[in-house]
């Protein structure tokens, strides 16, 4: 992504874009943990079906009623040899999130989260034998040295709930590198993404979610004073859940590349203070510091990624000029 001019109703279409993408993340957050903690549903392959079922509703009635976004044909063999193993992933790693939050704290799960820059880099690198500037490994010692800090001072750990947060990580990283390939030719963006995707994603978590939640579900609605309102509340996290994957398209479209990166790492600190603020769950001065020490070294990956790409374009650049001008230089 290139930097932009920011200028004028530019700059506040930015600051409006970054606003209402943090606002749908918090939210989304904050009700899913609601949710699972406070009206005591825990069944996270049902939230997430649910979100899948809301975000296939409205991806369809955002381009086919609305007209927001143009279709992207797509071609019947592509949507199963392509599509479906995108979605795999894409479902995978919803659960892993809704899972996590079931378990361990919101800070301590964005924080996880954080890790993903580092599980990518180390993915590329294994599978792919990628190779990487020195500075890249040096940026990610911050990260994995503040996750470390607050895994370890983390009074509310849970192995399950980490391990889900963790392999979460690893599942958007692979959906990270598989996108460009399995998706290459279809210049998707997240409406069109949502719209092939979250149907096939409903139609994968419906079954386990039935077999592995059904009769749990039974018993809740038996059990509880007023179930109407908990899936009220459950479809409104997944109306917002549809709404944030809009959202996140018009950040793209209008920050340059450092400040979406800056602004992402911002999004998890405002996600942490303000559910520290609802939940009041207990942050150690320990693991606050591991939490900023991780944020700030996300933000340095970010502008050392930043650098790099502008170096190897002023390269290519270089190497252009004397290929169209080789006697330049010549007397």
């Amino acid at each position: 992504m290139e930097e932009k001019p920011v200028n004028g109703s530019g700059s506040m279409g930015a600051i409006a874009a970054v606003f209402q993408w943090w606002c749908f993340n918090v939210i989304v957050i904050v009700m899913n943990k609601w949710i699972f903690q406070k009206l005591d549903f825990k069944f996270p392959l049902t939230v997430s079906t649910i979100h899948f079922i809301c975000s296939a509703l409205g991806a369809y009635i955002a381009i086919k009623v609305l007209k927001l976004k143009q279709l992207i044909e797509v071609n019947p063999a592509d949507r199963w040899s392509r599509i479906f193993p995108m979605s795999c992933v894409f479902c995978l790693n919803i659960v892993l999130g809704n899972v996590s939050l079931r378990y361990i704290p919101v800070s301590f799960m964005q924080t996880i989260k954080s890790l993903t820059p580092a599980t990518t880099v180390v993915l590329q690198w294994l599978v792919w034998n990628k190779k990487f500037d020195r500075r890249v490994w040096l940026s990610l010692i911050p990260v994995v040295g503040g996750i470390m800090l607050t895994s370890i001072t983390e009074t509310s750990f849970n192995t399950f709930g980490f391990l889900a947060a963790f392999f979460g990580c690893v599942v958007t990283s692979t959906k990270t590198i598989l996108a460009e390939s399995l998706l290459h030719g279809y210049n998707f963006d997240s409406i069109n993404t949502v719209y092939y995707m979250a149907p096939f994603a409903t139609m994968i978590l419906s079954l386990p979610a039935l077999i592995l939640e059904g009769g749990g579900v039974v018993g809740w609605m038996a059990t509880h004073d007023s179930p109407l309102q908990t899936w009220l509340i459950v479809f409104l996290s997944g109306i917002c859940a549809f709404c944030l994957n809009f959202s996140i398209f018009y950040v793209i479209k209008t920050t340059t590349a450092v400040t979406f990166n800056v602004a992402g790492n911002m999004k998890v600190a405002v996600a942490i203070i303000i559910s520290w603020l609802i939940f009041r769950n207990p942050i150690p001065v320990l693991n606050a510091l591991g939490c900023s020490i991780t944020l700030l070294g996300c933000t340095f990956y970010g502008y050392v990624r930043h650098k790099l790409s502008e170096e190897a374009k002023a390269i290519s650049y270089q190497a252009l000029e004397k290929s169209e001008f080789p006697l330049s230089n010549k007397v």
